[in-house]
């Protein structure tokens, strides 16, 4: 983004200069919003700043995934996704909407209790995110994150855009909230799929370690799969942690 304030800038003095240079100007300043745009709707991308899609080396070493959810706390479906994976003795990170994150608060509670990591995914979930300016922004990102603090008693580490899709502005908000910005390795699209084995299918073809799953703990469909998503990453040699664990700052 600095990068594009400096564009925008020199192209100002360069047509100040010489107005002759119009054409060269415009065509850069179109490939800079290009690589903008791309950044935004390719999730894994980084063109917008630093974007964790794979977990460390050491976790690599030590055969581990993090499987993640979005959208919830769920008033029945979370508590649901707790049990499958307190049975299989398994850890994840679950990226919370500040503003259900209040509504249920006790969920979220249970949900750090239990070891797994609270993350934010903003305050609440607005479809427009991507375009808005700094002060939304900050407001998404800083309400949520003071919300589920005051909730755990623990600040959330990682942010994740709703959707994915990632402002052009968000690297200086997440830098002044103390946040890393984490997409995934796969996503199950088990709000868009209703065959669960297809989501399988999506999630655990050639998974290997240092991958991050992409699930919601709102959609029954995650009910249907993570079963036997949890038994393939046990007959993998695949261990499920959460990202603070595997990014050893829990």
């Amino acid at each position: 983004m600095i990068c594009t304030l400096v564009l925008h800038t020199g192209s100002a003095v360069l047509l100040v200069v010489d107005s002759a240079l119009w054409p060269w100007v415009a065509g850069a300043l179109a490939v800079n919003h290009l690589l903008l745009l791309a950044g935004v709707f390719l999730a894994r991308a980084r063109l917008l700043g630093p974007n964790l899609d794979h977990l460390p080396a050491a976790a690599i070493a030590h055969r581990q995934v993090c499987l993640t959810f979005d959208d919830g706390p769920h008033p029945d479906i979370t508590w649901r996704v707790l049990e499958l994976l307190e049975r299989h003795r398994a850890q994840a990170s679950f990226f919370c909407v500040g503003e259900k994150a209040e509504a249920y608060p006790e969920i979220v509670r249970e949900i750090a209790r239990r070891g797994h990591s609270v993350e934010n995914h903003s305050h609440r979930h607005p479809n427009t995110f991507a375009l808005y300016g700094i002060a939304l922004l900050r407001r998404e990102v800083e309400t949520a994150q003071a919300a589920l603090t005051a909730i755990t008693g623990r600040a959330p580490q990682f942010f994740r855009a709703p959707m994915g899709l990632r402002s052009p502005l968000l690297g200086f908000v997440l830098a002044r909230a103390g946040l890393r910005y984490v997409s995934w390795t796969r996503r199950g699209f088990d709000t868009v799929s209703r065959d669960p084995a297809r989501v399988l299918a999506r999630l655990t073809s050639g998974l290997g370690a240092g991958e991050v799953l992409l699930l919601h703990d709102t959609t029954p469909a995650t009910l249907a799969v993570l079963t036997l998503l949890l038994e393939h990453l046990t007959a993998r040699g695949l261990k499920c942690v959460s990202l603070a664990q595997a990014c050893s700052l829990s």
